[in-house]
């Protein structure tokens, strides 16, 4: 489905950004992961390549458009083009309103808003030359329907949906296709950490009776990312189990 394609995944050594490198590579294409951490960079290349030799990682700040710049050209180096950027990287930083601070509040808007907006400058430009491409941003059901004690995380993913439609507007004309995944509550590592009563109360809430898995978002990414996709731009794909608010 995506041979011969080349994709570029922030947030790429854990959760839902392995197993949409694990997806990518399962279906053919070359991979690059971006993270902060160069061990655990290191660790998640040499784990994906039971899924496909095609596989290099670098470090990055998503936040910071040198860095941004630098993991595009990365990719041109290695692959000889980006093809698609998936935009998975992303922090959370909870606090009610009246006790968030502002550290909390630029921490999170920097990476999850920010650093999507910056990787994508660096990849459309690259892509329109190209005259053809694929961005994906990672929402969240959260900017549908708010969530206590995330006014941050709401506010960037909510701008995250904005800039999708605004983007599928503005990059059409270069055959570059603009989307971005919305997930419910999924199954990573940090989720799985939380009190069984919060875990029985999101499954609960979605109509499956059930939390998605990691796998399940890289799903939806690899279709996005895909030619079977060819006409679809500028949605945002819940992806939730039915999510109730």
């Amino acid at each position: 489905m995506l041979s011969n394609k080349t994709a570029l995944i922030t947030g790429g050594c854990n959760g839902i950004g392995f197993a949409t490198a694990a997806k990518f590579l399962t279906e053919g294409a070359n991979v690059v992961i971006v993270d902060l951490d160069k061990d655990e960079m290191d660790a998640s290349v040499q784990q994906l390549k039971q899924y496909g030799s095609s596989i290099k990682g670098m470090t990055a700040n998503v936040s910071q458009l040198t860095s941004a710049k630098e993991a595009v050209q990365f990719t041109v180096n290695h692959f000889g083009k980006i093809d698609i950027l998936v935009n998975n990287a992303g922090i959370v930083q909870d606090a009610q309103l009246l006790k968030m601070t502002e550290e909390a509040w630029d921490n999170v808007i920097n990476v999850n808003l920010k650093g999507v907006y910056m990787m994508a400058q660096a990849a459309g430009i690259e892509m329109k030359e190209n005259k053809s491409g694929v961005i994906l941003n990672a929402s969240s059901v959260v900017s549908f329907y708010g969530n206590f004690g995330q006014t941050n995380y709401m506010a960037a993913k909510s701008g995250v949906n904005g800039m999708t439609k605004t983007w599928a507007r503005e990059l059409g004309k270069y055959n570059i296709r603009v989307n971005a995944v919305a997930p419910g509550f999924v199954k990573t590592e940090m989720v799985e950490q939380m009190p069984e009563k919060v875990l029985a109360s999101m499954k609960e809430k979605s109509l499956l009776q059930a939390m998605g898995e990691p796998e399940d978002i890289a799903n939806a990414y690899a279709f996005l990312a895909s030619d079977q996709a060819k006409f679809i731009t500028g949605t945002v794909l819940q992806v939730d189990g039915g999510l109730i608010p």
